[in-house]
């Protein structure tokens, strides 16, 4: 009896069994990465694809976030003095002037700034209006285009002009407003000044220190006007190159604050300041010297314009 009992037992889980394989559980296909791949980039759908995330730069993502705070696409950089001037001297000889803008600076230099003189007296000098200034030192291809020749002993057409005078400067100007709408004449001290530190209170417009691949200096020639990095304002080669004329006659600095200066209205020697490509001189913003005539020329002197916006 216990057998036939057992018997019909196993019967039954079989038949138990044999229905329920009626309902089949779902099938899975293994997928390979390359089978998937290949369906993505040949367009045959898959059944369900993960969403699809799109890798972002940084200058998109910082474009993104620009745009979401309704600011501009990039960081502003260091606004420029202003806008430039353009004008035609001859075929293809151009003269780039850059406005600067009015403003307050410390003229001269701390006691503490290694090379101050007492020649360097500092005090607060106030520029109530804007001015134009050259972007680079005139050159001699812009010298000869005004007055038919070319003095300087190492020729070279984007080379600054050399071997020129105080006096031969003010030749060459009084020529150029004559060719021009005029208005140019030679940087006061004070504006040199202004435009070479360009905001920075520094030795040099470039930091505390200048070395030989920031400008010509301590070298055995000119180079090309704006071989070098220009400072903020955009203005090249005010540190070293040539010497730079400007318009004052050399005087002690007052000692309170000035307006405006323009330096003593007499005197025996006209200044100079930047420094030339030779010289051992210190090319410091604040830099001047006291013994150029204004009769003399050197291989070391050479100037750049200014004009009354």
């Amino acid at each position: 009896m216990k057998r036939i009992l057992g018997i019909a037992m196993v019967l039954g889980l079989v038949a138990f069994i044999a229905s329920c394989s009626k309902e089949k559980a779902p099938q899975i296909k293994a997928e390979s990465a390359s089978e998937k791949f290949e369906k993505d980039v040949t367009g045959e759908p898959t059944k369900e694809k993960a969403p699809q995330i799109k890798a972002e730069s940084v200058s998109e993502k910082f474009e993104t976030a620009s745009n979401d705070r309704g600011i501009t696409k990039e960081p502003t950089k260091k606004e420029s003095s202003g806008k430039e001037e353009v004008i035609e001297l001859g075929k293809d000889v151009k003269l780039e002037m850059v406005l600067i803008p009015a403003g307050k600076f410390k003229m001269g230099s701390p006691e503490s700034e290694k090379g101050h003189s007492k020649a360097e007296t500092q005090h607060e000098v106030t520029l109530t209006k804007p001015f134009y200034i050259g972007k680079y030192e005139v050159t001699q291809e812009q010298w000869e285009s005004v007055m038919g020749k070319n003095p300087s002993a190492s020729k070279g057409a984007k080379l600054p002009v050399t071997q020129v005078s105080w006096e031969d400067c003010q030749e060459f100007i009084k020529k150029l407003n004559a060719k021009t709408k005029g208005g140019y004449r030679l940087p006061t001290e004070a504006e040199w000044e202004y435009s070479c530190r360009a905001g920075t209170t520094t030795a040099y417009s470039f930091g505390d220190n200048l070395t030989k691949s920031d400008a010509n200096i301590n070298g055995e020639s000119t180079k090309a006007v704006g071989s070098y990095k220009p400072n903020a304002f955009g203005l090249y080669d005010l540190h070293g190159n040539v010497w730079e004329w400007c318009e004052d006659w050399y005087g002690d600095y007052p000692e309170g604050a000035v307006t405006d200066s323009k330096g003593p209205g007499t005197g025996e020697y006209r200044v100079l300041r930047g420094v030339s490509f030779g010289s051992y001189y210190s090319a410091r913003s604040s830099f001047r010297i006291n013994f150029f005539a204004p009769t003399l020329r050197f291989n070391g002197t050479g100037f750049r314009l200014a004009r009354t916006s």
